[in-house]
């Protein structure tokens, strides 16, 4: 409550904006106790380095979503028409973020929610009687906005792309030039709408172009810059391989204290070796490192990476380099290009396109014979390079491959597509993968997920077709076709030798 007598002081306070920031609105702590909000040092630093559009990568529970609420609260009373939208991964998220504006309100001064009444208000929309207006929602097309708050962009990217979609080339068109959006999240995988913004926004921040008003600027804020993420138990055992992660990040510039290195050993000891990437990443590239919920190959990826198996693998000029596809009709087709010493595997390169003929990808074989001198062995093929047809000649693909100098060894159909995914975690343990070479096959494998089932809210039993099926169902094909090359034991003479047509991998 405020004195009348006052009036005069709380006017000249309020015409402060900074001020206001830290005085003036009330949040409820992880307790739920109604405290004063005030900014800390990464909601400082996000506020200074603000830009018309903003994307920020982030780690759990830095407040950036709050802090954006209470700028989206502090411009509608402030500014008269202002007009903000809130987009969250469901309606329930965005109802609650809602909810942050409204528990703010009620506990501003009574002097000033006279002078800006509340005049319509539910679950979904707060309408002030200065014209401006909050409203909350799973997407937005039409009308203005001055200010778009988008939380949680990469999860709606990994889950629901046609959403992620919609957000972009809707939502977005709503706030004019010269507006804010303020795009806030933790990572969820390589690939989809949010992690191309962040790669195309810190691309502009490393080349050091200037940004424009249609340029979304990066920020970034770790783990390590939350002054909480840290505890004093010195009984917490830091195994050898956390230490070689934190002198890692100390060559980089990132020393950490013993507390932080405490802290950090104990929550992945909680979370797991994946899931603290993408809750707690140390850096922008590590934030991308982790599957998405639901992978399929999210242990045997995030195993790769701890071991160092994804990363810089050369090519063995003394070996021959296999090649694993998957044919597309309409859509991509995938081909991986793989070495082995009989045991252990590299995937040294990846290509993928679609709309070409089967002429095309031959040429791409002899090109990169040319410019990495590959010398193949053998190109397994997809069981349907025998029925389907490529172009209009109506031979069937495996000959007219045959014809370009491709021999396919045509790998036939497994029944239960969960033989084929096992089979392929167990060769992935005993995979190193080139960063470089794969980097689009590397997406795949780590967006290779299974279908979400909306309504029930839980995965259905089956892969998502999207565009990290087709790299997925490639390495599939070349997982249960291939055949190692190994020593042969000694072979009973009396019993006929008969080729298996199971994978090496196969249980």
């Amino acid at each position: 409550m405020v004195n009348p007598d006052h009036f005069q002081e709380l006017k000249q306070k309020l015409s402060d904006r900074e001020w206001r920031l830290d005085n003036l609105y009330w949040i409820q702590n992880e307790k739920g106790e109604a405290v004063r909000f005030v900014r800390n040092d990464a909601q400082r630093e996000y506020w200074s380095n603000l830009w018309y559009l903003n994307i920020c990568l982030k780690a759990r529970q830095l407040g950036m979503s709050s802090l954006v609420a209470i700028i989206i609260l502090d411009s509608c009373l402030f500014s008269s028409n202002t007009a903000a939208g809130i987009i969250d991964y469901t309606l329930p998220d965005a109802t609650k973020k809602l909810a942050k504006i409204k528990f703010a309100y009620d506990r501003l001064p009574e002097l000033l929610k006279k002078t800006i009444p509340l005049v319509k208000q539910n679950t979904q929309e707060m309408e002030f009687g200065n014209g401006s207006s909050v409203q909350v929602g799973t997407s937005h097309r039409g009308g203005t906005l001055q200010i778009l708050h988008v939380s949680e962009l990469g999860k709606i990217s990994a889950m629901f792309p046609d959403k992620a979609r919609e957000i972009k080339t809707g939502a977005f068109g709503t706030v004019h030039p010269g507006q804010f959006i303020h795009v806030e999240s933790t990572a969820e995988g390589i690939g989809g709408e949010f992690h191309d913004m962040v790669k195309r926004a810190g691309d502009l921040q490393k080349q050091g172009k200037p940004l424009t008003e249609l340029s979304f600027k990066l920020h970034f804020f770790p783990w390590w810059k939350h002054r909480g993420y840290q505890i004093r138990n010195h009984s917490v055992p830091i195994s050898a391989e956390l230490q070689e992660y934190f002198a890692g990040l100390e060559a980089r510039g990132i020393k950490l204290t013993p507390e932080q290195q405490f802290w950090y050993a104990e929550k992945r000891s909680q979370l797991g070796p994946d899931d603290i990437l993408r809750e707690y990443p140390s850096t922008e590239e590590e934030s991308f490192q982790a599957s998405v919920e639901g992978a399929y190959f999210k242990q045997q990826m995030s195993k790769a990476r701890i071991e160092g198996r994804i990363g810089q693998v050369p090519f063995d000029p003394n070996r021959k380099v296999n090649t694993f596809w998957d044919i597309g009709v309409g859509d991509q087709t995938s081909i991986w290009f793989h070495q082995s010493d009989g045991v252990r595997h590299r995937l040294i390169d990846y290509y993928e396109n679609s709309g070409e003929g089967l002429a095309h990808y031959a040429g791409v074989l002899e090109k990169k014979a040319q410019e990495r001198g590959f010398s193949y062995g053998t190109h397994y093929g997809p069981h349907d390079l025998t029925v389907r047809e490529w172009g209009s000649n109506a031979k069937p693909r495996v000959e007219a491959a045959a014809e370009l100098g491709v021999k396919f060894e045509v790998v036939g159909r497994v029944d239960n597509k969960n033989d084929a995914i096992e089979a392929t975690r167990s060769f992935l343990a005993l995979t190193w993968i080139d960063e470089t070479h794969c980097e689009r096959g590397i997406q795949c494998l780590d967006n290779y997920r299974k279908e979400w089932d909306e309504r029930l809210a839980t995965w259905r039993p089956r892969p998502l077709h999207d565009y990290a099926s087709h790299g997925s169902d490639a390495l599939m094909t070349g997982v249960i076709g291939f055949v190692p090359d190994i020593v042969q034991p000694v072979r009973d003479r009396h019993r006929r030798p008969q080729r298996s047509s199971r994978s090496s991998w196969a249980a």
